[in-house]
């Protein structure tokens, strides 16, 4: 009897525990699926927002969805702005005469142009590429780049970036971003930041010497930025919000000019700077 009660009680707790075991084991599968459910999920929803093409007419939440982040890049560049590069660009504005200021802006703009033809011919655009070669080869012969004779030869500048050229073919901007010292962008035009940093003259001219280099790269960010100085009394309210929709006001205004389909419907600030902070 004490046998038979013996092996009752052990085919009950194998029962039990086989049962807890496989209840277990279904439990973690579910948790599993569960999980690469929500992962795949999240993973869907941050290609949807990777793969919008920003414009300032769109909500916040869909031109710009990792605002929390960008407002916090905003206030350490903003940090930066107000402490250090604003008032150096001020005295620069003050100190250095317009003549000079000028020339040095026309030094650094005809550097760029052997980028910008290379973008024009990825455009298929050869003969305004030529025309832009034609344009670098004159204004360094004659003044070295630091005036712009060429342009009264009907050679005019045709700022591009590889972010443009890309915008140029179709590619959607992806969302809006603020990058660190650089200021607004987008994934597409940021990525293409990267490329055109690359492009530019000024790091093989300046190869052999560092110092150099960075000392025209920061006193570029200063020039820049007190060609933007008129701009901060139009600043009003949310310049966050503002800063943000008049660059993508402006990028989708240079994309729809190259292609030769101007939106009349797209507000546009003119101006001949760069709105990101530094070059």
């Amino acid at each position: 009897m004490r046998h038979k009660s013996y092996k009752l009680w052990t085919s009950l707790f194998i029962s039990i525990t086989t049962s807890s075991v496989a209840l277990a084991e279904t439990n973690i599968q579910s948790s599993h699926v569960e999980d690469s459910k929500n992962i795949s999920t999240e993973l869907h929803h941050l290609s949807n927002k990777l793969k919008v093409d920003a414009n300032a007419a769109q909500p916040d939440d869909v031109k710009d969805p990792f605002e929390g982040f960008n407002r916090k890049v905003y206030v350490f560049n903003d940090f930066l702005d107000t402490h250090f590069l604003r008032p150096v660009a001020v005295q620069y504005s003050l100190k250095v005469p317009e003549t000079v200021r000028g020339s040095y802006s026309q030094f650094r703009s005809n550097l760029n142009e052997p980028w910008n033809a290379v973008n024009q011919t990825i455009q298929w655009k050869p003969w305004v590429a030529l025309k832009t070669l034609g344009r670098f080869a004159f204004n360094s012969l004659t003044t070295l780049g630091l005036a712009d004779p060429a342009t009264r030869l009907n050679l005019n500048n045709n700022d591009e970036s590889l972010g443009t050229t890309l915008g140029y073919y179709g590619v959607p901007s992806g969302p809006y971003l603020m990058l660190p010292f650089f200021g607004p962008s987008t994934l597409r035009d940021g990525i293409g930041l990267v490329a055109d940093r690359q492009a530019k003259l000024q790091r093989y001219i300046f190869e052999d010497s560092d110092q150099l280099y960075w000392s025209d790269a920061v006193l570029g960010a200063i020039d820049t930025r007190s060609s933007l100085l008129q701009l901060d009394s139009t600043l009003q309210g949310d310049k966050y919000a503002a800063i943000r929709d008049l660059y993508l006001q402006r990028k989708k205004f240079l994309i729809s000019e190259k292609q030769g389909k101007a939106d009349q419907d797209v507000s546009f600030v003119s101006d001949d700077s760069d709105t990101n902070s530094a070059q």
